[in-house]
């Protein structure tokens, strides 16, 4: 496991997403709320907060963090899910994994939901949106003659 014990601790934040691709009529029993294991979404954002928190024992290199933020959000499609999950925590290394981690958590909880219904579904797109803090808050204005990149 590497050292951030040097690091400075600053809000950490990442979003990440995935896309659930699904017949059109297992999105409308998801929709109407007539699938057999109940409704996925809750259930699936319940995954996504519990994956966020347990992150380091998924993933071995990963450091177990002071998680202070997860959310999980959907965006329901004719034949899709969208899944965006964000984290935030104050502390000496990234939250991009744990983000990563919520949103797979996620689209696999849906997909185990819906499979009973919908045999081809396809999860794609699993990504990094975006993240936050460290370093990168501190590289706002480089330093005029030096490397890029850097401002040091």
């Amino acid at each position: 496991m590497r050292d951030v014990s040097g690091k400075q601790t600053t809000l950490r934040r990442a979003r990440a997403r995935a896309v659930l691709k699904a017949s059109k009529e297992a999105v409308d029993l998801l929709r109407a709320n007539k699938l057999a294991k109940a409704d996925p979404l809750p259930v699936a954002k319940v995954a996504a907060v519990q994956a966020a928190k347990q992150t380091s024992l998924l993933i071995p290199y990963c450091h177990p963090l002071p998680i202070d933020f997860v959310d999980c959000r959907f965006e329901v499609g004719l034949t899709s899910v969208t899944v965006e999950t964000e984290v935030k925590a104050i502390a000496r290394t990234g939250v991009e994994m744990e983000a990563l981690a919520a949103v797979s958590a996620a689209v696999l909880t849906l997909y185990d939901m819906m499979k009973a219904v919908d045999e081809t579904m396809e999860i794609t797109e699993i990504r990094l949106l975006e993240k936050a803090g460290g370093k990168s808050d501190f590289r706002r204005f480089p330093i005029r003659g030096a490397p890029s990149g850097s401002n040091s």
